[in-house]
């Protein structure tokens, strides 16, 4: 497995098993047995409601809870719970989590912020993230921040690299995780001539490529699947490494578009619903 070292010393894999949209009985397998296979980070939230069923899946893998990087997030509707942290501690069955992040800038997200400095210090996190924070957002959160983020989780891929944003995170040495790191399916970013060609010179599916260039481009990257063939397909990146003329014909993909476009309606939205938890 390749690391990324993080701007407070920590490591971190740069290939993960995202859960979003896994049921819980999905979420405890795809876990078990992307860490059988060799993965060691994982992915989840509160509001994916399958933490339970991560914690199953870590302790079923049978690899050490210290061997894996265990990423978190906080729910608009727990920012101002006091106890939020702990309880999320309690449902992934853990004493601590490697990476806590708040999921949204909705309702008092300052509050979650704070709740995310204080387990830091309290050594129930490892490294703090923002989730979803961009533009005005993080701005804002520069001016307020007492410490600087580890990680920051948003939309990228080869269609939207998230230039922009890029340098402000390279100021702070902040990581970025890549969520719909392959388009969220996208036919045609995935048959993009390019990938078909380095494919073949590599012997990968363009996924493949797509997957390896977000690790060269310094981002980690979680795909989610409750495919045990496609997880598996996930990790096998690691054995190539695309070429700096490679990543520049692919750099030319670059629309600067994404696929999800968040509403000022969604984060009132957000801020008002709860996760069902798993009980």
């Amino acid at each position: 497995m390749e690391n990324i070292v993080l701007n407070n010393k920590v490591e971190c894999p740069v290939v993960g098993i995202g859960t979003f949209m896994l049921s819980p009985v999905d979420a405890e397998v795809s876990v078990r047995e992307a860490l059988k296979m060799g993965y060691r980070l994982v992915d989840t939230a509160n509001a994916y409601v399958n933490e339970r069923a991560v914690g199953r899946g870590i302790k079923e893998s049978g690899v050490d809870r210290n061997e894996v990087f265990l990423s978190t997030k906080l729910w608009p509707s727990e920012y101002e719970n006091d106890n939020a942290v702990d309880e999320t501690l309690e449902r992934l069955c853990v004493d601590y989590v490697d990476l806590l992040y708040i999921h949204q800038p909705a309702g008092n997200w300052l509050a979650g912020y704070r709740q995310l400095e204080k387990a830091y210090k309290e050594g129930k996190t490892k490294a703090i993230g923002i989730s979803n924070f961009e533009g005005k957002y993080i701005e804002e959160l520069q001016t307020k921040w007492e410490i600087v983020p580890q990680f920051i989780q948003v939309e990228a891929h080869p269609y939207f690299t998230q230039t922009e944003l890029r340098k402000t995170l390279d100021k702070y040495d902040i990581k970025l995780m890549s969520w719909y790191p392959l388009g969220h399916g996208d036919k045609s970013l995935i048959n993009e001539p390019v990938f078909a060609e380095l494919g073949k010179k590599y012997g990968k599916s363009p996924a493949q490529i797509i997957l390896r260039w977000h690790t060269q481009m310094g981002f980690v990257v979680i795909p989610g699947s409750k495919n045990v063939d496609h997880i598996k397909d996930n990790l096998d990146i690691l054995d190539f490494k695309l070429t700096d003329e490679e990543m520049a014909e692919i750099a030319k993909l670059d629309k600067n578009e994404r696929y999800y476009h968040r509403t000022d309606e969604q984060l009132i939205q957000f801020a008002g619903w709860k996760p069902d938890f798993e009980k």
